[in-house]
């Protein structure tokens, strides 16, 4: 998969809440409670309570992540709405990728919910990070 915008069509500034750890045996498990905000041109809004990004990884293998949340705001035409996120991805050499599926009632922004999107986050400094989706072209 490759990116095929330059600019994200959402982009997000993600404030952890905290760390849940468990380290067992064959491998380990970690949940990320977290709040935040989006604002670029198709959304504003903030992510309501209850995000949480679930992170799992068995012993020699890679790191999985699944984060769950919906934002709430207005569309680029000011409509007030809400967006569901799953984000699902790996943590590898190069970073994190993540395949994100998208559900929304902004008919707007519908055509996220088909669109071939990638995600990418980066740390944004201490407990933050900056999640962006782009549109992809398959490989």
């Amino acid at each position: 998969m490759v990116k095929t915008g330059k600019e994200p069509v959402l982009e997000l500034d993600v404030r952890l809440d905290g760390f849940h750890e468990v380290h067992g045996k064959r491998g380990e498990a970690c949940m990320i409670p977290f709040h935040g905000t989006a604002d670029g041109p198709l959304f504003q809004g903030s992510i309501l309570p209850g995000g949480v990004d679930t992170q799992t990884q068995r012993k020699g293998e890679a790191r999985f992540l699944s984060a769950r949340y919906i934002l709430e705001g207005v569309d680029a035409d000011g409509g007030s709405c809400r967006i569901f996120i799953e984000n699902n991805g790996a943590i590898g050499p190069d970073g994190i990728t993540t395949r994100p599926r998208i559900f929304t009632d902004s008919a707007v922004l519908s055509w996220l919910e088909d669109a071939a999107l990638c995600g990418t986050v980066e740390s944004n400094g201490e407990k933050r990070v900056r999640i962006c989706f782009y549109r992809t072209e398959e490989a």
